[in-house]
């Protein structure tokens, strides 16, 4: 948007303050009040009506592999899907392959199947109703609003 304003800081600079996304907060009041906020300072939010602010902390971790350990959670003979990837070799004729390592330290296979319904690029399609709360249905309704049926449920054991 045109009237957007975006000040980029670093998410941890402990020679220049200890909390980044209240730093952005005391630099933007600062520019907008017009007065220089000191650190260390109450803040008065009550003129902001909304702060959008994202860091790449997450991000960095795990390209550093840094962070807890994980585990992928994944359906019983899947588990090598994320190490043998798409196949795909930037450098066709490089002998010296290196693939990076995976993400997770362990890998636990659960014996479940599921199918997604209606699926088709037919904007045309069926859309099959969901009856929300039915404990124990055949069909369930996704974090991202598809139509889930559950073929085989994990074991709680598993």
């Amino acid at each position: 948007m045109k009237d957007d304003i975006i000040i980029k800081l670093l998410s941890e600079d402990p020679s220049n303050y200890d909390d980044a996304p209240l730093e952005g907060i005391r630099r933007l009041l600062s520019r907008f009040t017009g007065r220089e906020i000191p650190r260390g300072e109450a803040l008065d939010t009550s003129p902001i009506e909304s702060i959008r602010m994202g860091t790449t902390v997450a991000t960095n971790a795990l390209l550093e592999r840094k962070g807890e350990n994980m585990a992928m959670v994944v359906t019983k003979g899947f588990k090598d899907c994320l190490e043998i990837g798409n196949q795909s070799r930037p450098k066709i004729f490089d002998l010296a392959i290196r693939r990076p390592d995976v993400l997770y330290h362990k890998v636990i296979e659960i014996d479940e199947r599921v199918t997604l319904e209606d699926y088709a690029e037919d904007p045309e399609r069926n859309i099959t109703k969901v009856e929300p709360g039915v404990k124990d249905s055949e069909l369930v309704r996704g974090l991202s609003s598809e139509a889930v049926r559950v073929l085989q449920r994990p074991s709680e054991d598993t």
